[in-house]
């Protein structure tokens, strides 16, 4: 049953320390403590939590101008565009190490051959600069899909990056966010991806990173994101929905947890709690119980929030840890896109961009559908519903097909 949060029932709700997590996430900006060098090589999602952690906290308004701009800047710094006869390796690195200071330009050809796109960091990157309220227009938006397209595998997930690269459930969601930022999917198979996708949908209706994997909540919410924004949620038949529903409610303790016998962690508020929007579900949880389970991961001294409690808070842990408070509708936080993971008012900006584009040329692929409970949720006035079809969404060789 649905709990939502009435502060008459409480005597004296432990509060949400909006201001000290805003300054938590705004020192992320200026600098990392020590024992967070070896992030260092992915710097942008580091920005990414801060930035869009801020903007969940109705707190943008603390980045200066100038300091807006700077990081701007520095996303910028980081695109790669491909000359001809170059690898397709569009996208965004994760930091400058790649970006020499020099002016020789032996030294500059020789680490060329080491700067290609990483599809986490340009997911995060294009986050930022959308979050920032950039128009994206100096980026190419078809280097950067071909770079999408290039890493993807025959059986349709995707590599990281076009050399030495894991390739999983994580950067099909990925894939699918940049394509969808951009409005524009290429030479990109949704088909094989939906394929992909599906089977790997386990015995027990959640999602597994790679083929024959364990179910994982992350993994689950990469799967079911990368559905509906590809516009292919629809294909999933009711009965398999509804299964993945169960699977998903029934990895609240008190917070949530991503798999069965695992403690629970205050980030899978974020990937159950979005995966559970994306469903329409997210009303058959305990608020109550999450929002008490969150809150006990909150540093009252620095602000930000843990992985469990009486842990030290980190900007991955905060960011998400805000989105699945947002999702229960707390006070003085923006309400979160889940498929997307950025605030609405971000996707706002995003939308117009996408109207601008498709003003401008003349075309662009559909809009995404926001789901009935979603909308509600967010006040949002109104939406696309794709059509419903039925198909055989589980593979798994211990079950038969549906």
């Amino acid at each position: 049953m649905s709990h939502h949060i009435d502060m008459e029932e409480h005597n004296e709700p432990e509060p949400v320390l909006l201001s000290k997590h805003a300054k938590n996430l705004l020192r992320f900006l200026n600098l990392l403590p020590a024992r967070m060098a070896s992030h260092d090589n992915t710097r942008s999602t580091i920005v990414f939590f801060a930035v869009c952690g801020l903007d969940v906290l109705n707190s943008l308004h603390l980045v200066p101008p100038k300091m807006r701009q700077d990081i701007i800047d520095w996303i910028y710094g980081g695109l790669v565009v491909p000359r001809d006869q170059e690898k397709k390796c569009g996208g965004f690195m994760g930091c400058r190490a790649m970006v020499p200071k020099s002016e020789d330009a032996e030294i500059l050809d020789c680490m060329r051959k080491y700067q290609w796109g990483h599809l986490a960091m340009t997911y995060t990157s294009l986050a930022v600069l959308v979050t920032l309220g950039d128009d994206l227009s100096r980026l190419d938006r078809k280097s950067i899909v071909d770079g999408v397209a290039a890493v993807q595998k025959p059986e349709g997930s995707f590599s990281a990056c076009i050399d030495g690269s894991e390739d999983d459930m994580r950067f099909v969601y990925c894939a699918a966010t940049i394509c969808y930022m951009l409005d524009y999917w290429g030479d990109v198979n949704k088909e094989t991806m939906f394929q992909f996708i599906t089977r790997s949908l386990r015995y027990d209706y959640g999602f597994s990173q790679e083929l024959e994997g364990e179910a994982h909540g992350g993994t689950t919410f990469c799967a079911l994101a990368a559905l509906h924004l590809s516009g292919q949620l629809h294909r999933l038949d009711a009965t398999t929905v509804e299964r993945m529903k169960r699977w998903l409610i029934f990895r609240q303790m008190d917070g949530f947890q991503g798999r069965p016998n695992k403690p629970v962690d205050t980030c899978y508020s974020f990937w159950i709690g979005a995966s559970l929007c994306i469903l329409d579900g997210f009303e058959l949880t305990d608020y109550t119980k999450n929002r008490e389970f969150i809150l006990s991961t909150q540093d009252k001294l620095i602000g930000g929030f843990a992985k469990w409690p009486q842990a030290t808070p980190d900007p991955f842990h905060t960011y998400l840890g805000l989105c699945g408070l947002a999702f229960t509708g707390e006070p003085g936080l923006s309400p979160v896109n889940p498929s997307l993971n950025m605030s609405m008012a971000a996707y706002a900006h995003l939308q117009h961009l996408h109207e601008q584009w498709r003003s401008a040329n003349g075309r662009g692929d559909a809009d995404l559908s926001v789901s009935s409970a979603f909308k509600q949720q967010l006040h949002l006035s109104k939406g696309v519903e794709a059509s419903p079809t039925t198909t055989t969404t589980s593979n798994s060789p211990l079950i038969s097909a549906q």
